[in-house]
This record gives C-alpha cells, structure tokens and sequence, in this order.
C-alpha cells in the first residue's frame, strides 16, 4: 500500500508539501489562523479555546499571543501556564512539544521543517522534517530560532536573538549565532 505524503511527512521522511491533502490542511490552517489573530482585542481565555480547535494539545492557563503563525497547528503540543509572545512562528510539519511553565519571548521562530542540501532533491519539491522538543520551565529570549530536530532540557535559558543549531542541556545557558553554551 501506498503512504500518503501526510503520512511520510508524519513519519520524517521525504514528501511533497504541493500534495493536495497537504495544501488543503494548510488552508485550513490559515482560515483558522485568521479568526485566532483577529482575536487580539479580545481577552486572553477566548484565546485558549480558539488555540484547542486547531492544536494537539493546550495546557490550562497558556497563553498565546496573537499574532501566531504555524503551518498545520495539529503537530503542535503546548504544556501548562505556557506563555507564547507575539509574532511567533512555529513551522510545525513535524512535532512540536512545549513543556510546562515555559516562556517564549516575541518574535520567537520554532522551525521542523528541512529542505534537501542536493540541489536536484530540492528542485523536485521534496521536504523533510524533525521534531523540536522544548522542556519545563525553559525561558527562549526574543527573536530566537530554534532550527529542527533540537531538544531544549527543562530549566534551560536560551538569549535573544540566538539561533540553536543543537541541543541545550537541562539547566544549560546558551547565546549567540550559532547558540554556545555559556556557564551559568
């Protein structure tokens, strides 16, 4: 039997995201992204209920700041008294986990997606994702990207504007572009 580039996608393997259940979803998506940023005005606990239509998972009393953009929102689990700021950006074709009590400043970019590094690969239209796992009690500064496949440990601290090509320890403290561990 045939797997469906949903499926693929689902599993971390080649796809193609020009498939027309994947382009559908993503219309719905946006459809619903629509509605949940014009929500802004509007006070924060008509938020959460707007965020559980679309999400895999929303933990009591999390917060997301509209505006909020994502590709599909189902491969996005968001943990308890989570607060996402403004303008973040979740590329979600493969999971996303944000644990408890994590705090992600503005302007934050999470990314699961990948592109192939062979040209010919990447002409054909072929996508791939890793899931990004964010722990408890994380604090992610302003502006930073936490590029796929990355783990985040509980307690960690990520600075403003770092990009986190590789894990962070549980704890651990990093900075910069590329992120480097700084004692703490």
């Amino acid at each position: 039997m045939k797997m469906s580039e949903r499926h693929k996608m689902l599993e971390g393997q080649p796809y193609h995201a020009s498939d027309p259940e994947l382009v559908a979803e993503q219309a719905l998506t946006s459809a619903w992204l629509a509605r949940y940023n014009a929500a802004l005005g509007q006070p924060a606990p008509s938020w959460r209920s707007l965020l559980a239509e679309r999400l895999a998972a929303v933990g009591e009393g999390s917060i997301v700041r509209p505006p909020f953009h994502c590709d599909y929102g189902w491969n996005i689990r968001i943990g308890n008294r989570v607060f996402i700021n403004f303008n973040c950006i979740i590329l979600d074709v493969a999971r996303v986990g944000i644990g408890d009590d994590t705090r992600i400043g503005p302007a934050v970019q999470i990314y699961t997606a990948e592109h192939p590094l062979d040209s010919h690969q990447r002409r054909s239209g072929l996508e791939s994702g890793r899931p990004v796992t964010i722990g408890s009690n994380v604090w992610i500064g302003g502006g930073a990207i936490i590029l796929p496949g990355v783990t985040i440990g509980d307690d960690a601290v990520i600075g403003a504007g770092s990009v986190v090509t590789r894990d962070v320890p549980a704890g651990g403290r990093v900075a910069g572009n590329p992120a480097t561990l700084h004692a703490g």
